[in-house]
C-alpha cells in the first residue's frame, strides 16, 4: 500500500508539466501532515497521551516502529524530544520531505525527474507523469466520493481532509463542480469516518496545513 503522502504529492504534480499545483510553503507541511495521520491511522502515534493532562494535546510516541523507512524515520524525529504540539511536529517533519517524497514517487516509475535552466542560467526541476495508472486508481476512488457520493473508508477520508486543507480539491477534479466538491470535502473532513483519537489528530493537522496556506496569501496582499 503506497503512503498518503506518496498520493497527495501525486495529485499535487500536474502531469503534463510536471509542476506543482500548490506553493512551496503549504506543499511540505501538507506533506507532513499526511505523515502524521499515517501514523495516527496506524495507531503508533496518538494525541493527548491517552488522557495525561500535562501532554493535552501532544502528539505521543507508542513504542511500535514502522516497517516504511519514512514513517520509521518520522517516528524517531517525533521522539527524539518530549512530545510537541501537531502544529510543531508539522515543522519538524516538513524540512525534507517533499524531497524524500519525491524520490520515491520517482523510483516507483509514476513521475521522471527533469532539470533544465531558464535563460542558461537559473536552475529548475520538475517532474511530469510517466505512469499515471496509479494516480487515476487515487482520482477515481475521490470521484466515486466527492461527486458519486459514495461513502469513504478511512484512509480515503483522510486523504480528502488534506487536500480540503490544502485547498486543493478542486484542482484534484478539474471537470467537476469546484463548490460542490469543495463542500462535499469540507464535510468528509468534518465527518464522522474516525475515531476520536485520529479525530483529535486530524482536526489538529487541518488547522496546521490552513496556517500554511494563510502565509503566502497574505505575503502576495502585501
Amino acid at each position: 500500500m503506497t503512503l498518503l503522502a506518496e498520493d497527495l504529492l501525486l495529485l499535487a504534480l500536474d502531469d503534463d508539466s510536471g509542476k506543482a499545483v500548490v506553493d512551496g510553503v503549504t506543499l511540505p507541511r501538507a506533506l507532513a501532515g499526511a505523515v502524521l495521520l499515517e501514523l495516527t491511522l496506524d495507531g503508533v502515534v496518538v494525541l493527548d497521551g491517552e488522557g495525561e493532562r500535562r501532554r493535552r494535546g501532544r502528539v505521543v510516541v507508542r513504542d511500535a516502529v514502522p516497517a516504511d523507512p519514512l514513517l520509521a524515520d518520522a517516528v524517531a524525529q517525533l521522539g527524539s524530544r518530549k512530545p510537541m504540539k501537531p502544529d510543531a511536529a508539522i515543522e519538524k517533519l516538513s524540512g525534507k520531505i517533499r524531497e524524500r517524497v519525491l524520490e520515491r514517487v520517482v523510483d516507483n516509475g509514476w513521475v521522471r525527474e527533469e532539470r533544465g535552466r531558464i535563460l542558461g542560467l537559473f536552475p529548475t526541476r520538475r517532474w511530469p507523469a510517466t505512469d499515471d495508472s496509479h494516480e487515476r486508481q487515487v482520482r477515481a476512488e475521490l470521484h466515486s466520493v466527492l461527486v458519486d457520493g459514495l461513502t469513504p473508508t478511512p484512509r480515503t477520508a483522510a486523504l480528502i481532509s488534506l487536500l480540503s486543507a490544502a485547498k486543493m480539491v478542486p484542482k484534484t477534479l478539474p471537470e467537476a463542480d469546484r463548490k460542490r466538491v469543495a463542500q462535499r470535502a469540507v464535510e468528509i473532513a468534518d465527518g464522522n469516518w474516525a475515531g476520536a483519537a485520529v479525530r483529535r489528530a486530524v482536526d489538529s493537522v487541518n488547522a496546521a496545513i490552513l496556517v500554511a496556506v494563510a502565509v503566502p496569501a497574505v505575503v502576495a496582499s502585501n
